[in-house]
């Protein structure tokens, strides 16, 4: 008899220690998004299945079954831009191949601008050019002496106009040339620097990096250091480098078991905060605002109309200040990476903007007056490397080119110049300007009759389809023609400069609705009447189904 009763209490034991193990597993998986982005480990397994296979030269116009007539459309277009291209820029393209042979970079973005089935075939036909001579207020100009409208932002650096940056580093240079590249040592300028950046930041120390990617690793590295705990949490589809922590799933050949992949603006991520033990800090990149849990755009991953984006401020706002809230309940650091967006949105950053109040805040990008930097600024029990009562407990970090003085040196002139009337005077409106604008570009497209409208957080965009075209990357060679310059992920993201005037900008509008109805006289969003996004996903299935397992 007490046999039996041990063995039902052993039982009960073992029922409950499985239970309570198993509860907090179950809710960090219903906090994490639905999509493979969310679940990093199956998003890697599924990469890792899906074979290449391109497609021949019928099946490259008629990859959704359109009729005869619209692949003779869209062939004969296709014929014409690729003759546009190779006659207006042949220098800047021979010197493109010449570079790609041995430039591993230049490999990777030329094979994924657009769906690895197309990329063959627009490589061969559609060269693009990545040389540029020069730059002059909002143009930039190749090598053939042609000129494009900037819609790169060079990956968010420029936001002040391209001539701005050009007297930071020229006014920086002859501040810190008698030094020179002395390394080690400080120039005075820093001392400028850090007191100017405590004051914009909020917060008591600065640590100079190299990188953006430089300035997360070392805020992450410190708050595992001060907080003793084991685990990051990043949201679904946030960038914030390319290491291997902050980048698990595609793109990562390694595990990242010390990250927490979960589901922004959602209250299921919010429990998960407020019952586990082992988080250190939580990541924030103000960007996603724009597309929460959703990657960062790009035409290569486009085999339908499915992108969505919209910037809610005062939800996103919100979600922040919960954030917040958990954190500081639960000793969690609060990190905000405004490394991308930096003062694009307001002269404080998005900590400003927002009205949220962050541990940690990492800069990088337009903040070295056009040079590279990774800024960290925190608190300060949070930023210093040792423990008192440790001496050889430390958490180190250096890094040779660290407050390199030219690098310091053109900061110093880009923070001089940001507390100018004439800057601070592009920031009044600036909300009201760009959205306005963006309305005007939608009611454009609207009236001209194209399935294509733009979505915005301030002078960052990227555009929409409402059409579930096998095509709709396309669009960014019709722009390209039109004398607008992409970056290589398409109209995924179009990054404006703030010294777009209106009459600069009225001229990319009329530029983008003549790509639009160039693309759309071409046939390429002819679409067979009925078809959704979700049949075309599951036609896309199939082909790859058939390429994997020979049938």
């Amino acid at each position: 008899m007490n046999m039996t009763l041990l063995g039902f209490v052993g039982a009960g034991a073992i029922v409950g220690t499985t239970w309570l193990k198993g509860v907090p597993r179950l809710t960090l998986s219903r906090a994490k998004h639905r999509s493979l982005a969310g679940h990093a480990r199956m998003g890697r397994r599924v990469a890792g299945q899906i074979p290449f296979y391109d497609y021949g030269e019928d099946r490259f116009f008629r990859a959704d079954d359109a009729p005869d007539d619209v692949v003779a459309t869209r062939t004969a277009g296709f014929a014409r831009l690729s003759d546009l291209f190779r006659g207006r820029c042949p220098k800047t393209l021979a010197e493109t191949a010449a570079l790609r042979e041995g430039y591993s970079d230049l490999k990777f973005t030329s094979r994924y601008r657009v769906p690895f089935q197309f990329a063959r075939i627009v490589r061969e036909r559609l060269p693009v050019g990545a040389f540029l001579a020069s730059s002059e207020g909002t143009t930039v100009t190749d090598l053939d002496g042609n000129h494009y409208h900037d819609l790169t932002g060079s990956y968010g650096v420029n936001l002040f106009g391209y001539g701005f940056y050009r007297d930071c580093i020229a006014d920086g240079t002859a501040r810190v040339e008698a030094l020179g590249p002395v390394l080690g040592a400080y120039h005075p300028v820093v001392q400028g620097n850090v007191a100017r950046l405590r004051t914009i930041s909020g917060m008591d120390e600065v640590s100079f990096h190299m990188s953006g990617t430089e300035a997360v690793m070392q805020a992450v590295r410190l708050a595992r250091y001060h907080t003793g705990r084991s685990h990051l949490v990043r949201f679904c589809g946030a960038y914030h480098g390319w290491w291997g922590d902050v980048q698990p799933g595609i793109g990562n050949p390694t595990p990242a078991d010390g990250t927490y992949t979960l589901a922004e603006m959602s209250d299921r991520t919010l429990k998960v905060l407020a019952t586990r033990r082992n988080i250190a800090c939580v990541l924030i990149n103000p960007l996603q605002a724009l597309h929460p849990n959703g990657g960062a755009p790009s035409d290569g991953t486009m085999v339908d109309g499915s992108r969505r984006a919209h910037f809610d401020r005062a939800a996103y706002t919100a979600w922040l200040h919960k954030l917040r809230a958990v954190c500081t309940e639960r000793g969690i650091v609060l990190i905000f990476d405004e490394v991308f967006m930096g003062f694009r949105l307001a002269p404080g950053g998005a900590a400003a903007y927002f009205g949220v109040r962050p541990d940690m805040v990492t800069y990088g990008k337009t903040l070295g007056g056009g040079l590279p930097v990774g800024v960290l600024c925190g608190r300060g029990d949070l930023m210093q490397r040792y423990r008192e009562d440790r001496p050889v407990d430390i958490c180190f970090a250096r890094g040779t080119f660290n407050a390199h003085p030219y690098v310091m040196g053109a900061m110093a002139a880009f923070l001089d110049r940001i507390e100018t009337p004439e800057v601070l005077a592009l920031y009044d409106g600036i909300d009201a300007r760009w959205d306005a604008r963006a309305a005007d570009l939608n009611m454009r497209l609207a009236t001209a009759g194209v399935p294509v409208k733009v979505a915005n957080m301030s002078t960052v965009w990227t555009v929409l389809y409402d059409v579930p075209s096998r095509y709709n990357w396309m669009l960014q060679y019709y722009l390209r023609a039109e004398g607008l310059a992409l970056s290589w992920v398409g109209t995924g993201r179009l990054i404006f400069s703030l010294d777009y005037d209106d009459a600069a900008f009225a001229e990319v509008a009329t530029r983008f609705v003549a790509a639009a109805e160039a693309m759309q006289a071409d046939g390429w969003w002819w679409v067979e009447p009925g078809i959704t996004p979700k049949q075309v996903r599951r036609r896309v299935l199939r082909e790859t189904l058939a390429a994997r397992f020979g049938r």
